[in-house]
């Protein structure tokens, strides 16, 4: 590997960055990816309708098809709850490299 010359300080391309520099940036944006989706992932949970807000819920038990908004917030829900076990998995596999 041939480091650029002395005058080029903003040269910053990320297969010359020393290993442990490239492990503590994925790692930092892998951490904040994984914030992110669990915010939204928390606001996507409680939006669903099943009985009440907070899981109040009446005695009928009736089960019924999601329709519309109802079942696109499930399968965001679904979507979100997939990528942040994705996300946790890689946070996990830089961290051992």
């Amino acid at each position: 590997m041939q480091l650029p010359p002395a005058d080029m300080a903003c040269y910053n391309r990320l297969a010359d960055l020393p290993y442990v520099e490239w492990r503590y940036w994925v790692t930092t944006y892998l951490s904040i990816i994984q914030i992110i989706i669990s915010i939204v992932l928390t606001i996507l949970i409680l939006l669903q309708v099943k009985g009440g807000a907070f899981g109040t819920s009446s005695d009928s038990s009736v089960f019924r098809t999601r329709r519309g908004v109802e079942r696109t917030i499930f399968q965001l829900t679904i979507f979100f709850a997939f990528l942040f076990i994705l996300v946790a998995m890689a946070a996990v596999l830089v961290s051992r490299v």
